[in-house]
């Protein structure tokens, strides 16, 4: 059975684990990725969501994984809130496979 997992800062991600999903936190940038790429090589996660603060860390990592079917990263605001690189995110994919930018046409 796949897993969920939360990645991203205390604060953010800790709530995450009373829904039955994986908390994973660290306090450092390089520790982040690391964690990061350990969480990803993990064939039990089919979606892990990472906070937006975090994806600016682990930006490089992520685009390694873009392409991969699984697990699928989903980046989600924190606590300290939105900055709008989940929305770009999405709006980067939907074109891509669309072909065009629909969300401001």
């Amino acid at each position: 059975m796949y897993k969920i997992a939360v990645f991203g800062d205390k604060e953010s991600v800790y709530g995450f684990s009373a829904l039955g999903l994986d908390a994973y936190y660290t306090e450092s940038p390089e520790k982040d990725i690391l964690a990061f790429k350990k969480l990803c090589s993990n064939q039990n996660y089919s979606i892990i969501y990472v906070t937006e603060a975090a994806a600016v860390i682990l930006e490089k990592e992520i685009e390694k994984f873009r392409e991969e079917p699984s697990p699928a990263i989903i980046l989600i605001p924190g606590v300290k809130g939105n900055t709008g690189e989940g929305l770009s995110a999405v709006s980067r994919s939907v074109e891509k496979a669309v072909g065009s930018d629909i969300f401001n046409s």
